[in-house]
């Protein structure tokens, strides 16, 4: 299995943003970070990097189900979402596969939390 799972859309880069914001609350979640990686990457850095924004996304819920499970599972929350414009100009929305990153924990109580929120994430991605 991948780290993540991918979508191009056809909407322009800000429409996806509000509309993957959008798909996520339908599924419980909020935003609890925004990182423009191009604005940061040209303040710090001076270079100039295509349109890439990180949305770090939270499902109340399920992140404490998760917390209760495992103290320090907090070091892989929020789930990250990356909306990008590519080289080719196409915007692609990538977001994190929770059954492969909790695997590494060795937790079998952060399972049925991972899969819940796989599910959700996937189903944000079908309604783009």
């Amino acid at each position: 299995m991948a780290y993540y799972n991918s979508k191009i859309v056809n909407y322009t880069f800000e429409d996806t943003i509000t509309k993957v914001t959008d798909e996520l609350k339908k599924e419980g979640f909020g935003i609890l970070s925004e990182i423009d990686v191009q604005e940061t990457l040209k303040k710090k850095l001076d270079v100039d990097f295509r349109k890439y924004k990180i949305l770090g996304a939270c499902n109340p819920p399920n992140a404490y189900k998760a917390l209760q499970a495992e103290e320090n599972i907090g070091v892989l929350l929020p789930c990250n979402i990356v909306v990008q414009q590519r080289e080719d100009g196409k915007i692609q929305v990538s977001v994190v596969n929770p059954i492969e990153s909790m695997q590494a924990v060795k937790n079998d109580a952060l399972g049925e939390v991972a899969v819940t929120v796989s599910s959700k994430l996937q189903k944000v991605l079908e309604n783009l």
